[in-house]
């Protein structure tokens, strides 16, 4: 059994990591921080945790933390980058949910978040937490990058098509909507159910801070500089992310069976029948990304279908899913989660 601690557990992201480690059987929740929070009894402030977990939460400290085997951040992004070094130094192993150490060009994450990184010479060591192209890495890591919840469906979308070089990379368009949660648990005009509700609408289309990280991601996998149009929206439905991604293709392929083969060992990757369309709800509260696969009127343009729940595959989950990895445990382990419907 490992000792784990979470340092900012009153967000969603936070929640979430103790909704679905109290349920691991590998896991003890060791120390669960918050600074605005320390002394309140977690059930206190999540009611659903009731007769699940008995503790407080306390103020974070790194010698406290240092005695985790694993340390997970559900922080807001400029958190983590200032403890993380001490930890580092201590040998805890951190597995970080936040933005601070996906993108490995410090000026580049800088120009995306507006201030200095605290500590550039650790984002060339951070593995890129998509287990599904980094999972050898994720295995020895010390210190993992999270990946964003646009990302992780874009990605993940995109991945079997650039593998084998059959789109053309300069000329990729993601059209995404994310659920209100994306947000954050916060007071913001733009969440309130009265501002959100009966409405849609794009949002950062001249730049959206998940932009550096995808294309970084997929110019790893391309063999050509890749050329993506990104845009959000946000959707009034609580959890979820639907990409729809359009590329060009340079030849003739069985797309079906391209994907069936590429993610045929992937326990998180459901990839749907042809004709199929992936629907949100389908991935609620599982660690799943779903995806169908079209070619509109033989043409050559190719339409990918990818969902996640966006606080659990594009969060939360996925973090888990890492630290399944990190320690040899079944990655399925504590994940084997069917969704609530209706």
């Amino acid at each position: 059994m490992i000792k784990v601690g979470i340092v900012g557990a009153t967000g969603y992201t936070g929640l979430e990591l103790l909704r679905l480690l109290i349920n691991h059987p590998e896991v003890y929740l060791n120390c669960i921080t918050s600074r605005s929070e320390a002394g309140t009894a977690v059930s206190a402030l999540f009611p659903s945790l009731r007769g699940h977990i008995d503790q407080n939460f306390t103020q974070p400290d790194v010698n406290q933390l240092a005695g985790c085997d694993v340390i997970f951040f559900a922080t807001p992004h400029c958190v983590a980058m200032e403890m993380v070094p001490e930890l580092i130094q201590h040998g805890s192993r951190i597995i970080d949910l936040s933005a601070d150490f996906r993108l490995r060009d410090a000026k580049l994450w800088e120009q995306w978040y507006k201030m200095p990184h605290t500590c550039p010479e650790l984002l060339s060591k951070a593995v890129y937490g998509l287990p599904e192209v980094n999972r050898e890495a994720i295995r020895t890591a010390q210190l993992i990058a999270v990946p964003g919840c646009y990302p992780t469906a874009t990605q993940l979308g995109f991945l079997p098509l650039l593998e084998k070089n059959i789109i053309d990379p300069t000329n990729l368009i993601a059209d995404t909507k994310s659920g209100i949660s994306g947000a954050g648990r916060k007071a913001a005009i733009g969440t309130l159910l009265t501002e959100s509700s009966e409405n849609m609408s794009a949002y950062a289309v001249t730049g959206h801070r998940h932009l550096p990280e995808i294309a970084q991601g997929l110019n790893n996998i391309s063999e050509s500089e890749i050329g993506l149009t990104f845009v959000p929206h946000l959707t009034p439905m609580i959890r979820g992310i639907h990409a729809t991604l359009y590329g060009q293709l340079k030849q003739d392929c069985d797309l079906q069976a391209l994907f069936e083969q590429r993610y045929v060992n992937e326990p998180f990757v459901d990839i749907l029948p042809s004709g199929s369309y992936p629907e949100t709800r389908s991935v609620k509260g599982t660690n799943i990304c779903r995806i169908a696969v079209h070619q509109p009127q033989q043409s050559n343009t190719v339409v990918v279908l990818s969902v996640i729940d966006n606080l659990i595959k594009g969060a939360s989950g996925q973090a888990i899913q890492n630290m399944n990895i990190m320690f040899g445990f079944p990655e399925t382990m504590a994940l084997n989660i069917i969704s609530v419907q209706p």
